[in-house]
């Protein structure tokens, strides 16, 4: 691949991955879903970003992530994911980030800012002045056999209710911001939309900034945990 300086910057969620290049405007996006494997999102990336050259990489994507490896298989997508080695298949730097990290530092303007991203399911990241760490909350126990994620990702929303799902929403919100001491907090993902009234102490954030989180990794010398 012939390479120029630049950064792509792909956002993989539940129901679409979506890149932008640093040195253009445009958006270009494609859908994912629960077969979406590992392999799907390399040539998705390749076919969508096929007349754009960078030499640096940024791939969003839910799940935890060590040594540029994912942990986990993602839950909401396709398999191969822990066995990927991104910077081998693009023949490029990479940075595989955590999705809600990479959204969290595109909001992120100093302090303690805990970010909270609410789409098919719940991602979650603190970020402290360079320092930028995901939080693996989706799954813990919330009320009775149900996870944070089961109420307030999009089961909680089609199972609950707009009502009921926004007031979990601001229980969750305030529960997290206390835990984690966090000076403020802001609130992401295709769900933000749904919340008629934002959690106290929470701003909505701009689901186009995880583009910029992901040139900002690279630019801002972000350390990511």
């Amino acid at each position: 691949m012939k390479m120029k300086p630049g950064i792509l910057a792909v956002d993989i969620g539940g129901k679409n991955l979506k890149i932008r290049h640093s040195d253009h405007e445009e958006r270009r996006k494609a859908p994912t879903g629960p077969d979406f494997s590992a392999q799907d999102a390399v040539t998705t990336i390749r076919e969508l970003a096929h007349d754009w050259s960078w030499d640096r990489l940024t791939i969003g994507c839910p799940g935890p992530i060590s040594n540029n490896r994912l942990l986990l298989e993602p839950h909401n997508l396709g398999g191969g994911w822990k066995d990927m080695d991104f910077a081998s298949a693009f023949d490029c730097e990479v940075r595989l980030v955590n999705d809600a990290v990479m959204q969290a530092i595109a909001s992120h303007a100093g302090g303690k800012m805990l970010f909270l991203g609410l789409g098919t399911g719940l991602g979650a990241a603190l970020v402290v002045e360079n320092i930028a760490m995901p939080l693996e909350v989706a799954h813990l126990p919330y009320r009775d056999k149900y996870t944070y994620e089961d109420c307030i990702g999009r089961r909680g929303l089609d199972r609950l209710g707009r009502k009921a799902w926004e007031e979990a929403v601001h229980d969750i919100t305030a529960r997290l911001r206390k835990a984690l001491v966090a000076d403020c907090v802001v609130i992401g993902g295709g769900a933000l939309k749904k919340l008629r009234h934002m959690p106290e102490h929470a701003t909505p954030g701009d689901n186009a900034n995880a583009f910029e989180g992901g040139f900002r990794v690279w630019r801002d010398h972000y350390r990511l945990f």
